[in-house]
């Protein structure tokens, strides 16, 4: 799974106002006026798929949320006793330092944003990551290359992030947490599947061709510079803007190591650079799956 300010991560893969991704981005404004304003780090959100788990776990429950994904925080107006609103994000299991808790000086401020440009900009994000997925899993399977899949998997969990979000907007978090698990689910499914793949190609050998594995994650590569590009005029606006441009140069990292791992293949004449990049870009998302899949309302 956005691309909050944090995405990602994918990765990977993926804000409070802003643009409507999942839905996720108006704050939350329960009965009554906020009393407290707390700080926490949270030291795995580093993505809008993250970002939106946070949003999902507190939605209902605060009064307002802005994200630094840059600093791995977020910040919460509430009414709610501190230790409990800790214990929640905490549950995530992505870690909850508080970093600082007082007295509530007014609202989180408002943002003028343009929300239709955004959506437009997330649809584009994720069209490009829905092909990406389909070029690279083919193109994995063809060139028997657990890299280019896990890469295209990775592509995937940004997709469904953005998918998600769109599809959520102006819906219950009910529909929202549903959507969410069910890209959780596809991730987890095709995750394990990479794996078997991995495993298969330990056991039984494989013929990886180290020439198609760069090629193509050049092509993802340039995909995901598309991507910052597309992003560049947005990120100072709504937190989910920040967090896909950080998400998006995530995912470049990602295309990076298996280009390097291609290089590795072709140099020692051994399949087992692309084995090792692929079973980290795969653990990678296969960890946000499963955060998301513990999300609880």
């Amino acid at each position: 799974m956005a691309e909050t300010t944090s995405s990602c991560s994918g990765g990977c893969s993926c804000g409070a106002g802003g643009p409507q991704l999942v839905g996720l981005n108006e704050p939350s404004r329960p009965d009554g006026e906020a009393t407290l304003r707390s700080t926490f780090r949270v030291g795995d959100m580093d993505c809008p798929a993250e970002e939106a788990l946070v949003r999902m776990e507190l939605e209902g429950l605060v009064h307002g949320l802005e994200f630094d994904l840059g600093a791995r925080t977020v910040t919460v107006w509430h009414g709610m006793p501190v230790d409990e609103l800790e214990a929640r994000i905490a549950r995530l299991g992505m870690g909850a330092e508080r970093v600082g808790s007082g007295p509530a000086a007014g609202a989180p401020a408002a943002r003028v944003d343009d929300p239709v440009a955004e959506r437009r900009a997330l649809r584009w994000l994720l069209a490009i990551n829905a092909a990406m997925f389909v070029i690279e899993g083919l193109a994995g399977w063809w060139a028997e290359s657990s890299g280019l899949l896990a890469d295209g998997l990775d592509m995937f969990a940004d997709a469904a992030v953005y998918a998600v979000a769109l599809y959520a907007v102006g819906r219950g978090a009910a529909l929202q947490l549903k959507a969410a698990r069910f890209a959780g689910v596809l991730q987890l499914l095709l995750g394990l599947g990479l794996f078997g793949q991995v495993a298969d190609h330990v056991l039984y050998g494989s013929e990886t061709l180290a020439g198609a594995m760069m090629g193509v994650s050049l092509l993802a590569l340039a995909a995901n510079v598309a991507c910052m590009v597309l992003i560049a005029g947005h990120r100072d606006g709504g937190a989910h803007m920040k967090a896909s441009y950080i998400f998006t140069a995530n995912d470049a990292l990602a295309n990076l190591g298996v280009i390097v791992a291609g290089g590795l293949v072709a140099w020692l004449g051994s399949p087992w650079p692309d084995w090792v990049v692929g079973c980290i870009i795969g653990a990678m998302v296969l960890a946000g799956a499963w955060r998301i899949l513990r999300l609880r309302h």
